[in-house]
């Protein structure tokens, strides 16, 4: 018996490590096109772009995103041409996705620095978490980084119904600027 005891914490220490590495969570390292930025995510993206106004002006958005054990993981990048346009663009986009998701009141995501050598240290480097509703009504985590290094402005979020602390930790802490 009191081998079994010794041995059950290393069991479990494996089974754990075997989740961390199930294929739901299939971390893998993207880089973002005409970016110095990398990270993980849990899945293959998909690629988009499109045209959107930002700070008053059009730019070129790119996003990079999957859906994997239920989350959205996703990460967009536009460059504006000015680093001076980068805080107000920033905060306009952080605002805007809290309105999105329909979580109360502007400002009702608790923020939070994020470190993350290489971006830009005005604007800070930020985390959000907030509660919100989707279209359908019903509830959504969300969790959102927003920084800039240059005249390049980015958000990575993370949407699902319940955010697994792993998967965020595993995300966030990925950025890199080579």
């Amino acid at each position: 018996m009191s081998r079994l005891l010794t041995l059950l914490p290393a069991g479990l220490a494996t089974l754990l490590a075997l989740a961390a590495c199930s294929p739901a969570l299939n971390w893998r390292e993207v880089r973002p096109d005409n970016t110095r930025l990398s990270l993980l995510l849990p899945c293959k993206p998909d690629k988009a772009e499109k045209i959107v106004p930002l700070g008053g002006q059009p730019a070129t958005l790119r996003m990079w995103g999957c859906d994997a054990a239920g989350v959205t993981f996703a990460v967009a990048v536009a460059d504006l041409g000015d680093p001076a346009r980068a805080a107000p663009v920033l905060a306009q986009w952080q605002n805007l996705t809290l309105a999105h998701m329909k979580a109360g009141p502007v400002g009702a995501g608790t923020s939070q620095p994020l470190k993350l050598p290489g971006a830009a240290d005005l604007p800070a480097p930020v985390r959000v978490v907030a509660q919100g509703r989707r279209a359908d009504g019903s509830p959504v985590q969300g969790q959102a980084a927003y920084f800039a290094q240059g005249a390049q402005v980015f958000q990575a979020v993370i949407y699902a119904t319940e955010i697994t602390p792993e998967a965020a930790e595993t995300f966030f802490s990925s950025f890199k600027f080579q």
